[in-house]
């Protein structure tokens, strides 16, 4: 009996023993069940954890005892489309873009503080000169030529090797040119001048006058390469004047009114350019360009006055632009790719020009052009790609699109045999022309609607047409079809007038070029 007792005492103690050793546990799993943001408000346990952390790593595993960080929503921004509901290619400068507003008045720099008179009589050059190198040695500072005002400047040259990037050159202002002839000495190719900047801005609703028809006077009638493909109905022959007695007042050498040089991350915007010797608006050697809203003006007998000229430029956006001038309205030389243009007004003058190309058996290479959304009227051609014979590279990657035409001698022009003299030698070498696009065309025309006149050695190949209505002017020319001479490609849609003389396909035999002379 005593025995069956203690059996029993020593059973209750046994059970209250483990009753004891898992109870904690127990009550450790409730606790845990409160979860972790309980733990982590309780000072203890974090202290554990923390000591624990400093000895030992914690794996990927744990992890899940860190709260995660809300993710942000992915903001997706759609594509800038133009009217047409098509995309743009914006080819903005990669550079940090000019600072405008707000400025300290460490960085603003007024041609008045400086001396400028601003009366047009009184030479204003020095004045100039010296606010830019103030305005040089502080990054993203303002040069400001003030409205109102006008300012005759000499030749003059905005260098910017040591310049500080970013300048903002505002000029709501008139600068007149000089036109005596002392000021240009032996005669410059330029003007106005800006070399070797990073970022440069010009903006601002001002005049930018190069009073050019002193120069234009020594001129003999200028003469294009396509002016040998109109004949007037009289026939009569156009005499050339006598020169006057102006002749000797300018030197032969004419400059272009503003040029741009060796820079990246250019913009020209708002401002007018007119009445210049030679050239609007050079580019050369420059990157990421972008040109808009701004006026071309210039009589439409001035000279070889192109309004926008490009040579050896990459990455160029030209819109929103009026350029009325004597010579191309824009001008795209040897060089050039990644040039998009559109939304531009163009007349009078010699419409868009690629070239010419390869003169003196030079190399030519001009890739991805595109014209689009482009108004012309009153000019000699509409779109033209011009070579020389006896060059060697390549045109390819052209589109011309949405051109309207109002009264336009030729408005589609391919001419390997481009010639401004009155005879040229033939030869076998030619700058290759492939891979062009016409879509949707129209207008009216007053000589000949197409003319592809390309090398025998090297035809024209690709040539795309879709959407072409051109219908004649009859005026004081005569009128002519529509001429093909080896070029190659597809009609993508009937054609007003048919062009039948496009031969579909691609031709048996085309000669390729070296890698010597290939782009």
């Amino acid at each position: 009996m005593i025995m069956r007792k203690c059996l029993r005492l020593r059973s209750i103690t046994m059970m209250m023993l483990v009753a004891v050793l898992v109870w904690p546990v127990t009550l450790e799993t409730c606790i845990a069940r409160r979860g972790r943001h309980w733990r982590h408000n309780n000072r203890r346990s974090s202290d554990l954890s923390n000591s624990l952390s400093s000895k030992k790593p914690k794996s990927p595993g744990n992890s899940h005892h860190k709260s995660k960080p809300k993710l942000k929503p992915k903001v997706i921004i759609p594509p800038k489309v133009d009217e047409n509901n098509s995309p743009v290619v914006s080819r903005l400068p990669k550079v940090k873009p000019p600072s405008l507003l707000p400025l300290n008045e460490s960085q603003v720099f007024n041609v008045m503080d400086f001396g400028a008179k601003g009366d047009g009589k009184c030479d204003d050059t020095k004045a100039f000169e010296a606010a830019w190198a103030a305005a040089c040695k502080v990054e993203a500072s303002m040069m400001i030529i003030p409205s109102e005002y006008t300012f005759l400047v000499g030749p003059i040259s905005f260098s910017g090797p040591y310049c500080q990037p970013n300048i903002v050159f505002q000029l709501d202002g008139t600068i007149i040119a000089p036109t005596d002839s002392k000021s240009w000495g032996k005669g410059l190719m330029w003007w106005i001048d800006f070399t070797k900047l990073i970022g440069i801005k010009v903006q601002g609703k001002g005049v930018i006058d190069g009073r050019g028809s002193d120069w234009w006077q020594q001129d003999y009638p200028f003469i294009d390469g396509e002016t040998k493909l109109i004949i007037p109905l009289n026939n009569s022959v156009h005499n050339t004047p006598p020169r006057s007695e102006f002749d000797l007042k300018m030197q032969s050498i004419k400059p272009t009114a503003l040029r741009f040089y060796g820079s990246i991350g250019v913009e020209v915007s708002g401002i007018t350019i007119q009445n210049s010797p030679q050239c609007h608006l050079k580019f050369d050697n420059c990157g990421n360009v972008v040109v808009h809203d701004m006026t071309v003006s210039s009589p439409e007998d001035s000279p070889n006055t192109d309004g926008i000229h490009l040579q050896n430029t990459r990455d160029v956006l030209i819109h929103s632009t009026t350029l009325s001038c004597g010579d191309d309205c824009i001008s795209i030389q040897t060089g050039c790719s990644n040039v998009y243009i559109h939304n531009v007004n163009c007349g009078p003058g010699h419409g868009i020009s690629i070239g010419s190309l390869g003169k003196d058996s030079t190399k030519a290479c001009v890739s991805n052009i595109t014209v689009r959304d482009v108004a012309m009227h009153d000019t000699m051609t509409g779109v033209r790609i011009k070579t020389w014979q006896g060059g060697v590279g390549s045109v390819k990657g052209i589109l011309f699109s949405n051109i309207q035409l109002n009264q336009v001698q030729f408005p589609i022009v391919i001419d390997q045999f481009y010639c401004d003299h009155t005879t040229c030698k033939n030869q076998t070498s030619a700058v290759s022309v492939e891979g062009v696009t016409y879509e949707r065309i129209k207008g009216t025309y007053t000589v000949k609607p197409v003319h592809f006149a390309c090398s025998d050695n090297f035809p024209c190949v690709d040539v795309q047409l879709s959407a072409i209505e051109l219908r004649p002017v009859q005026e004081k020319y005569h009128l002519y079809d529509p001429f093909c001479w080896q070029t190659f490609g597809e009609l993508n849609s009937p054609t007003l007038p048919p062009i039948d003389c496009l031969q579909i396909g691609k031709p048996a035999r085309n000669r390729v070029q070296s890698d010597h002379d290939s782009c």
